[in-house]
């Protein structure tokens, strides 16, 4: 069952008002509001039943029956420094007692310094900021950008991708979430990116992926015009779609084909920038610099909604001149600047980055090959710093999928099993397809990362009993 919390345990409620949990009442108005009166996001309404969350520190969170539960999620893996971090709540009250927001056309103190510091550690080349509201509108402002500078319109994007939920963003989106959104951004084409396990290439190796995943790219620009395309967005690390990690050679490869045909290379970095995979930015760890990074989420684990365009001056110098037609009401909000700064400060302070490439190494990565002998279902195992994904299937030597591409309903009763377990064993697991992720916020202890992959562990008997 769920860890529960002391009779002393308490929340604060919308009124200020300190009360202890479990508070059913509480409760109990919550669920009535949301299902009320809130759209839920990617939802039919009528068949959710969205959990009310009454408090959260660190890396765990709970629920108003007082239910712990450990964030192996980090909410949508943006909560990188967990719930309820004191040095960001103070750095917001502070921004809020003294200017809680001005106009983006107006220069702004937290806003300038947030923008030096990401630029400082995007490295050599970067300059410039373009500060939006979140991950989306980071990427429709890239590709606009793109487009601007080269004259040209076609953006290619891969097809296991997520890139955002706004017209040319879900439009780069290469998962099933774009389907009942066509047709928006027609000028986008699909391209196969390397997947060593499930290779569309049939490659034996890494090397062989990484050459033939090049070479079937650049077919893509030749067919679809090199002169007609703008940009190549690519996800560092792909995320929800799998946690893939680029073979060795990849992404320089992709460098030196936007080189070659004046293509404009967007790095994704909005899930695993900001120490995910114990980087600043995921390509700092593949010997590539990109011309345009988009980042949200770990920025400063959206305290406050924040995300942004990290400009290479080759690209910034075309705008020198040239007005850019682009802009928001809430760009580079004070209040969440103020969480951005606060997050450098700890990250500095605390060695984020070093203990997230510690566990990684150390604890998550031994112990999911270790589960892997022991799992029938465990076709594969991948990641890089506190990111992996445990990739389950029916048959290892056929690598059928433990429920098909994009299952719902019965389909996808496994997955719904496992994820129930590892909840009534007290951690929130991010499930997505046929894989397990694992994602927890990157200040977790190192006791409560080894329980949470104890209880993925015990998990793991219910895809056990599905293989032939």
């Amino acid at each position: 069952m769920t860890d529960t919390l002391s009779s002393d345990a308490v929340y604060t409620d919308p009124a200020g008002t300190i009360r202890a949990l479990p508070d059913l009442e509480a409760d109990a108005r919550v669920r009535a509001d949301d299902r009320s009166h809130v759209f839920h996001s990617w939802s039919a309404q009528a068949v959710i039943d969205p959990l009310p969350i009454a408090t959260g520190e660190g890396a765990t969170f709970w629920d108003y029956a007082g239910n712990a539960y450990l964030d192996f999620s980090s909410q949508l893996v943006n909560l990188n420094l967990g719930h309820q971090h004191p040095d960001l709540v103070a750095a917001i009250q502070r921004q809020a007692g003294r200017l809680s927001t001005v106009q983006p056309a107006m220069a702004n103190d937290v806003r300038g310094e947030l923008a030096r510091r990401i630029a400082e550690v995007a490295g050599d080349g970067f300059e410039k900021v373009f500060f939006t509201n979140g991950g989306a509108d980071a990427n429709e402002n890239a590709v606009r950008m793109a487009r601007l500078v080269t004259g040209r319109r076609k953006v290619l994007s891969m097809y296991r991708s997520y890139h955002g939920n706004t017209t040319t963003a879900i439009s780069l989106t290469g998962d099933p979430r774009r389907w009942p959104n066509e047709p928006a951004d027609g000028s986008v084409a699909k391209f196969f990116g390397p997947y060593p396990y499930r290779s569309a290439f049939h490659s034996a190796n890494a090397e062989e992926e990484t050459q033939r995943a090049l070479e079937h790219l650049e077919q893509t620009i030749v067919l679809e015009g090199a002169s007609t395309i703008a940009a190549i967005i690519i996800e560092t690390i792909v995320g929800t779609n799998g946690v893939l990690v680029p073979p060795p050679g990849y992404l320089v490869g992709v460098r030196e084909l936007c080189d070659r045909y004046g293509i404009v290379y967007i790095a994704d970095e909005v899930m695993v920038g900001f120490g995910r995979v114990g980087e600043w930015f995921a390509f700092q760890a593949f010997d590539v610099q990109p011309d345009l990074i988009t980042f949200a989420k770990g920025v400063n684990s959206g305290y406050v909604p924040l995300g942004g365009v990290v400009i290479s001056q080759r690209i910034a110098s075309h705008f020198d001149t040239v007005a850019f037609p682009g802009g928001l009401t809430y760009s580079g909000h004070p209040l969440a600047c103020a969480a951005g700064v606060a997050t450098f400060e700890v990250f500095e302070r605390d060695g984020i980055l070093e203990r997230v490439r510690d566990l990684g190494s150390r604890v998550v990565e031994p112990r999911l090959r270790e589960m892997a002998t022991r799992h029938p279902s465990i076709g594969d195992v991948r990641g890089l710093g506190l990111f992996w994904a445990i990739e389950l299937v029916k048959d290892r030597d056929t690598r059928e999928q433990l429920v098909p591409f994009n299952a719902a309903g019965a389909d996808a009763a496994p997955m719904a099993a496992i994820a129930a377990a590892c909840k009534r064993d007290g951690v929130w697991p991010f499930t997505h397809f046929n894989r397990v992720h694992v994602a927890p916020p990157l200040v977790i202890s190192e006791a409560e990362l080894t329980r949470g992959l104890d209880v993925i562990d015990r998990a793991l008997s219910h895809a056990d009993e599905l293989v032939r």
